[in-house]
């Protein structure tokens, strides 16, 4: 752990992305007890105004503030994120691990299966349950969720094929354990820091997705506030309030941005032959 540390406190894109996705955190977790303003608070007589000492980053078409919206829409971004990263990741490494254990028709009919998911992009398949069931958080979750099952079921067995070949995995099959007990105890724990990687940079797309997905209306609802609907809401106000597309496509663009560099460090930090 302590030549861990030290390799990453000298990555300079690792620190760089761990620095700007830790400000997210600590801007969400600072939402959960503090804002400036409460973020539906409606003052029509404070509307457009610019950035001041009363609202720092100043407010919106119905005179929220907009430093508010800002924080409690980081929620939002990480919520889904998170939920719609951890299904594509425990479903898809549960089928690339059965793949790769299985071989043969198991294999195909998963890799066949995550074929056919890949014809149904987020958007589509957020438009195709929204149909059905109505625009929201949820929707939004699933669909993104569903559509990143193939893409860490891909990388899973990928992996775990190139571990099932090394010597190691012979010698416990010679031992008598089973497909299951070695796929647990040895080729679980090596396809891990794939397994992270890909997840720290799907992450990122999902913030993108999410944002996507409110802006067109598919994804978070109001009142909840959202960082993609603020660029929604911003875009018929370019010319009396640009700044109100600014702060939440900066918002965007700076966690999309650290979330990338941080995968491309742990990339780095992960790989052995890098070391």
């Amino acid at each position: 752990m302590g030549g861990f540390m030290r390799r990453a406190l000298r990555h300079r894109s690792f620190m760089i992305g761990a620095v700007l996705t830790l400000a997210l955190l600590a801007t969400a977790a600072l939402s959960l007890v503090w804002t400036p303003w409460p973020p539906q608070d409606m003052d029509m007589d404070a509307a457009l105004q610019p950035p001041g000492a009363r609202h720092w980053l100043g407010t919106d078409a119905y005179g929220r503030d907009v430093a508010s919206l800002l924080l409690v829409g980081a929620r939002s971004s990480i919520l889904v994120g998170m939920v719609a990263v951890g299904i594509g990741l425990s479903l898809g490494a549960a089928l690339g691990l059965l793949a790769a254990a299985r071989r043969g028709w198991v294999e195909e009919a998963v890799m066949r299966l995550a074929d056919f998911t890949l014809a149904f992009p987020a958007l589509l398949l957020a438009i195709m349950l929204t149909a059905v069931f109505g625009p929201g958080m949820v929707i939004a979750i699933t669909a993104i969720g569903i559509f990143y099952v193939p893409t860490f079921a891909r990388v899973a067995r990928a992996s775990a094929k190139a571990v099932w070949t090394r010597d190691y995995v012979r010698a416990a099959r010679a031992f008598g354990k089973g497909n299951w007990r070695i796929t647990l105890d040895h080729v679980l724990p090596n396809i891990a820091p794939a397994l992270i990687v890909q997840a720290t940079i799907q992450f990122a797309l999902a913030i993108l997705a999410e944002a996507a997905l409110s802006y067109l209306g598919l994804g978070t609802q109001p009142p909840q506030p959202s960082w993609g609907r603020m660029l929604a809401e911003a875009q018929t106000l370019m010319f009396q309030a640009p700044l109100l597309a600014v702060w939440p496509g900066v918002a965007i663009a700076l966690t999309v941005l650290g979330l990338n560099l941080l995968g491309d460090g742990l990339r780095d930090l992960l790989d052995p032959r890098m070391r």
